[in-house]
């Protein structure tokens, strides 16, 4: 049995690996710390708390003190550490709190499980695994080879900055103190309890509300996607089997461009209102309810963003070679799964609609101006 403690644990990716580890690891012991900022929902996790299969704690990772009392308390042994401010366009209008959040957060919790491990002489046999992105390592060209763990950082917008700094942080301690740690840096997750704010589920509901799909730029955007399932499965198989001090990068081998995404989405959703016409009811703005319309008709092509990466893809090989383990949910299957999930969680996304949500998105897209696609 270990004691696991899982920070972020309330977001997206976080809540998925929560349920993913209680299910292959039953009879250890799980710890869940978020700091509950906007983008976090304990909803899917109310059942583990309640029967009391983990324990959740509501905190800040910069908070040493909480952090301190959290290790002596619970003698972790495994340490999987996703919290961390993720939105690159909010990294634009609010460096500040991913710096706060991704750098001195990070120092904290690698603090507070060094002096602890010490402590208890259990250096040899704890694991910290550090969850990054592949934002780190810039932008490719079309032709350019796939990131790999050698691929050189350079990072491109604030909290790719901010996440290339953690990492640095992280592999300091490895080898400056022995911390036994790892790092993965995966490409772009989707699934189930993504927040809205992010490409897909912004998408889907959108068009179930009948309102614009905006597109930044020409759509011509390449991302490696990558399901939220396969990658909680991989950090497991990281965190357990990988060699300490060394990166990991996971990805989905799904290399979509931003237009071909959204269109995709367009299709199923117009795909399912056709074969369940109790979806028109439901949602009677989406194009798609009426016969013969489709979600397409929604997309707009939007001013881009600053500084805007071209393309990211992962070269995956080490974490097959060394671990055998390899992604393999199709991005069709899973992009289909996912719009199937947002159609049936309607009060899950609706409450986590709320009025600052909606403020968001109109300050970062009510201002964009409407641009040709190429």
């Amino acid at each position: 049995m270990q004691s696991i403690l899982i920070t972020g644990g309330a977001g997206f990716i976080g809540q998925n690996l929560v349920h993913a580890w209680r299910m292959a690891h039953p009879a250890d012991r799980l710890v869940v710390v978020d700091a509950m900022t906007y983008a976090a929902n304990v909803r899917s996790l109310q059942s583990l708390i309640a029967d009391k299969s983990i324990l959740f704690a509501k905190g800040d990772i910069r908070d040493a003190a909480l952090m301190r009392r959290l290790f002596e308390e619970h003698r972790f042994t495994r340490v999987a550490h996703l919290a961390a401010e993720s939105h690159v366009d909010r990294s634009i209008a609010d460096p500040e709190a991913f710096l706060q959040t991704n750098v001195l957060g990070t120092f904290s919790l690698l603090k507070a499980a060094l002096d602890s491990w010490r402590s208890n002489d259990a250096l040899d046999r704890a694991r910290f695994l550090h969850v990054s992105t592949d934002e780190v390592y810039g932008s490719l060209a079309s032709g350019d080879p796939a990131f790999s763990e050698s691929s050189p950082y350079r990072p491109n917008s604030p909290y790719a900055a901010s996440k290339a700094a953690s990492d640095h942080l992280v592999r300091s301690f490895v080898a400056t103190y022995g911390l036994p740690a790892l790092i993965t840096n995966c490409s772009n997750n989707y699934g189930p309890y993504q927040h809205p704010e992010k490409l897909i589920p912004l998408m889907i509901i959108h068009a179930l509300e009948g309102k614009p799909l905006p597109i930044y730029g020409d759509g011509s955007n390449i991302r490696d996607w990558l399901h939220v399932s396969d990658h909680c499965e991989a950090l497991m198989s990281v965190i357990e089997k990988g060699r300490v001090g060394e990166t990991y990068n996971i990805g989905g081998g799904n290399e979509r461009n931003n237009r071909d995404v959204v269109g995709r989405i367009c299709d199923t959703l117009d795909s399912a209102f056709a074969a369940d016409p109790r979806l028109a009811a439901r949602f009677p703005s989406c194009p798609a309810a009426a016969a013969g319309h489709s979600c397409r008709s929604l997309i707009r092509y939007v001013t881009d963003r600053p500084g805007h990466d071209h393309r990211y893809a992962i070269d995956a090989t080490k974490l097959a070679d060394e671990l055998g383990h390899r992604c393999d949910v199709d991005f069709e299957s899973g992009l289909s799964q996912t719009v199937r999930w947002y159609l049936d969680q309607e009060d899950w996304w609706r409450e986590v609609t709320s009025g600052a949500y909606r403020d968001w998105i109109d300050k970062n897209y009510g201002s964009r101006t409407a641009v040709n696609a190429i």
